[in-house]
């Protein structure tokens, strides 16, 4: 006859803490954040709304961290959260939208998000016509917002050298029949 061995729940819980990849909740989120966030973005149109779903997640993840037994399937738990968090949200969303005769006549200084996307489109277009160190240039100064001394410093080039580049490479830009229909 065998003699029962209790053991305690601490003590068979114990050696499973020690072989978890991520011993607590910070570390998995400093550990997976990028890979989740950009799961999260691909369910959303806007990164700032992706941010949200993902802290709306981690959250709900948090309060499930104890009951998770596999630490090993968490990133799966996280995207089925973020899953269902995204449809829930879609669910509840108000729908503003009235049967009407007529189309409504467009809010002045509103832009058509289409529109932007075709002067973004077609400026890049632009921008890579431009020879190498032009181009390299305009996207220092003005998409990186770097100062002219700045992008000389990167390019290792004057600053008169930069001022007389992006001049000419502007000018380049103002000619340039896509965007002369923007003007």
């Amino acid at each position: 006859m065998t003699t029962p061995v209790c053991t305690s729940a601490s003590a068979v819980a114990a050696p499973a803490r020690q072989t978890r990849p991520y011993p607590s909740f910070s570390s998995y989120v400093r550990a997976r954040q990028p890979v989740l966030l950009r799961t999260a973005r691909s369910l959303t149109a806007n990164p700032s709304d992706a941010e949200d779903l993902l802290q709306t997640a981690l959250a709900k993840t948090y309060v499930a961290w104890e009951r998770i037994e596999d630490h090993r399937a968490l990133d799966g738990y996280v995207r089925r959260a973020l899953l269902n968090t995204r449809t829930s949200q879609w669910r509840k969303r108000k729908v503003d939208e009235f049967v009407c005769d007529e189309l409504p006549e467009p809010v002045p200084g509103e832009d058509d998000p289409a529109e932007r996307q075709a002067l973004h489109d077609a400026m890049w277009r632009a921008i890579g016509k431009l020879p190498a160190r032009q181009r390299a240039m305009v996207v220092l100064r003005y998409y990186e917002d770097l100062s002219e001394a700045q992008t000389a410093e990167v390019l290792g080039v004057s600053v008169g050298t930069v001022k007389s580049a992006v001049s000419r490479a502007l000018g380049k830009l103002r000619e340039d029949p896509e965007l002369g229909l923007v003007r």
